[in-house]
C-alpha cells in the first residue's frame, strides 16, 4: 500500500489505573515533557480498578499545555453520543484544540450490560456506532440551519440544537478489525486505530485496501484518512518505518506504563523512525523489505495472539513513585470472553495473561 505522505506523529497509551490516583497523570505529563504528540487511555468503565477515562482526559488536558488527548478508544455503548459530542467540543475549546475522538463499538457486552447498557450483539454494536458517528458530526455542524434529527435503531436525536462549535475539526478515529467497520471508516471516519499485536499477518495492508476502496466509493480521498497504530515494546524503528512507507501508518502510539520505555521510545526510537521515513520520502533511502520484523508482542505473549495483559505490575521505573503497571486489556485489543488466566514471567516482573476460551452465548442464539 502507498505512503499517504501524512506528517508523522507519536504518542503514548497509558493504563488509567486509579491507584495511586495520579500515576496516569504523571505519565501523561512525562509524555508531554518527552515531546510526544499524543497521550491516550483505554476506556473500560466496568473495571473498578480504573479511573473514568473521560474524567482523566479532562484532568490531563488541564495539567498539560500542548500534548493532544484521546480515548483509545472510548466505549460508545456506555457514552451517549449526543452528550459525548458536546463533551468533546467543550474539551476541545478549553484545551485550545487538543481533543481527539477515538471511539469503538465496545466488546465486553455482558460487562457493559452490567453497567446499564443494552445487551447488544457485535453486529448491533457496529450499527449503533454507524448511527453515533452521524449524531456526533451533526452536533458539531453549527453551520447547518436546522435542528439535528437522526432516527436510528440504537441512537436517536429529535430536533436537538447543534453546537458548541469546536476549536477545529475534531478527527474521529475508529478502532476496527473487521471489514464492516473498516468500510464504515472509509465512508465516515477520519482515522483507523487498531493495535498491531491483534492484527493478523498482512492485516494492515488488507485493512487499508478495504478502507481505501470504501472511501473511493464514497467520493473521498483515501489519503484524508489517517492510519494510526498501537504498538508495544520492543519497538523496531526499521519495522515502523516500513509500516509508514509501505502501509501509510503515520501515527505510532506506544502502549507502556514504564517511564524508561517511554523515554527510550521518544528519545531513541522516534528520531530513528523519522530519519528513515524522511530519507525514504526524499528518495535518498528506502524502506527495508528484507529485515525480519520485530516481535509484535512482549516475549511473555509470543505465539499467543489471543492473549491480553490483565494485571501486570512490573518494576523498572527510572522515576521515583512510578512503576510499570498494566491493568485491563492489551491496549486496543479485541475482547476475549470466558478467558482463563495464566501467569507469565519476563525479565521485568510478573504479568497475568488471559488466553481466550470459547465465548458463551449469554442467552443469545
Amino acid at each position: 500500500m502507498p505512503d499517504y505522505g501524512r506528517p508523522l506523529r507519536f504518542g503514548s497509551f497509558i493504563s488509567p489505573v486509579s491507584q495511586p490516583p495520579r500515576r496516569p497523570v504523571d505519565l501523561a505529563v512525562l509524555s508531554e515533557d518527552l515531546g510526544l504528540d499524543l497521550v491516550t487511555f483505554q476506556d473500560h468503565p466496568y473495571q473498578a480498578a480504573l479511573h473514568d477515562t473521560w474524567t482523566l482526559l479532562t484532568w490531563v488536558a488541564a495539567r498539560t499545555s500542548h500534548i493532544h488527548v484521546a480515548g483509545n478508544v472510548l466505549n460508545l455503548p456506555l457514552r451517549q453520543p449526543a452528550v459525548l459530542a458536546r463533551a468533546l467540543a467543550s474539551l476541545d475549546l478549553l484545551s485550545d484544540g487538543r481533543a481527539e475522538l477515538g471511539i469503538g463499538s465496545g466488546g465486553y457486552f455482558d460487562a457493559m450490560a452490567s453497567m446499564g447498557a443494552p445487551l447488544l450483539t457485535p453486529a448491533e454494536a457496529v450499527s449503533g456506532l454507524d448511527e453515533a458517528l452521524d449524531i456526533v458530526r451533526g452536533i458539531w455542524d453549527v453551520e447547518a440551519t436546522t435542528a439535528l434529527r437522526v432516527e436510528g435503531r440504537f441512537h436517536r436525536v429529535d430536533g436537538v440544537q447543534r453546537g458548541p462549535a469546536t476549536a477545529r475539526r475534531i478527527p474521529i478515529w475508529v478502532g476496527a478489525y473487521k471489514p464492516r467497520m473498516q468500510r464504515m471508516i472509509g465512508r465516515k471516519g477520519d482515522g483507523w486505530l487498531p493495535s498491531l499485536p491483534w492484527l493478523q499477518p498482512g492485516g494492515v495492508a488488507e485493512g487499508n485496501r478495504i478502507i481505501d476502496d470504501s472511501a473511493r466509493r464514497a467520493g473521498r480521498d483515501p489519503g484524508d484518512i489517517a492510519r494510526l497504530l498501537n504498538i508495544v515494546p520492543p519497538v523496531s524503528a526499521e519495522q515502523m518505518a516500513r509500516l509508514a512507507i509501505e502501509d501509510g501508518v503515520s501515527t505510532f502510539i506506544l502502549g507502556s506504563d514504564d517511564p524508561g520505555e517511554l523515554r527510550r521510545f521518544a528519545e531513541v526510537t522516534v528520531p530513528e523512525i523519522r530519519d528513515r521515513v524522511e530519507n525514504a520520502r526524499a528518495g535518498s533511502g528506502h524502506a527495508a523489505t528484507t529485515t525480519p520484523p520485530a516481535p509484535s508482542m512482549a516475549p511473555a505473549l509470543a505465539g499467543d495472539p489471543g492473549a491480553a495483559v490483565t494485571g501486570c505490575a512490573c518494576t523498572g521505573s527510572r522515576r521515583p513513585g512510578l512503576r510499570r503497571v498494566h491493568v485491563g486489556v492489551l491496549p486496543g485489543g479485541p475482547p476475549r470472553h470466558g478467558a482463563e488466566t495464566a501467569v507469565a514471567r519476563s525479565g521485568t516482573g510478573r504479568c497475568a495473561v488471559r488466553r481466550p476460551a470459547p465465548r458463551r452465548a449469554a442467552g443469545r442464539p
